[in-house]
């Protein structure tokens, strides 16, 4: 599960004059996933170079429809990832990774800063990444 910086990635789009109403849109965008794909893909190749690392490589992703946000308990307050807690929420989600889905439809109650509730809905594309076969050293 990758969450996109906000920020970076809404940047990234009005250079490229991608249109988008917030950071569910932006983050299911096709330009948006291939970009994303791009970037693991990358890492796949880089984690291939080293023998300890190379069984770490990104199989299967989604970009998730919100950002992890410690108002939610989704992370601490220093931003660590709690991560029973979003195993617990997001279990649907972790659940078609692994199942093979190619897509998974998700809805999330979120607070707001001021305190009211609301929900976020999305179907989420779950997308394949190239990986690497591990690169053996020269003797």
């Amino acid at each position: 599960m990758i969450n996109i910086d906000f920020d970076a990635v809404g940047n990234w789009a009005e250079r490229r004059n991608l249109p988008y109403a917030g950071y569910t849109d932006l983050a299911q965008k096709p330009e948006v996933y291939q970009l994303v794909k791009d970037c693991v893909e990358k890492v796949n190749a880089d984690l291939s170079v080293d023998t300890l690392l190379a069984g770490s490589q990104v199989s299967r992703f989604l970009v998730l429809h919100k950002e992890l946000d410690a108002d939610d308990g989704e992370l601490t307050r220093t931003n660590k990832v709690r991560r029973g807690f979003i195993a617990d929420k997001y279990d649907v989600l972790i659940d078609a990774l692994y199942g093979g889905k190619t897509s998974q439809f998700i809805e999330t109650v979120v607070k707001f800063e001021d305190g009211r509730t609301g929900s976020v809905s999305a179907t989420l594309r779950i997308d394949d990444a190239k990986t690497f076969a591990p690169v053996k050293a020269a003797a």
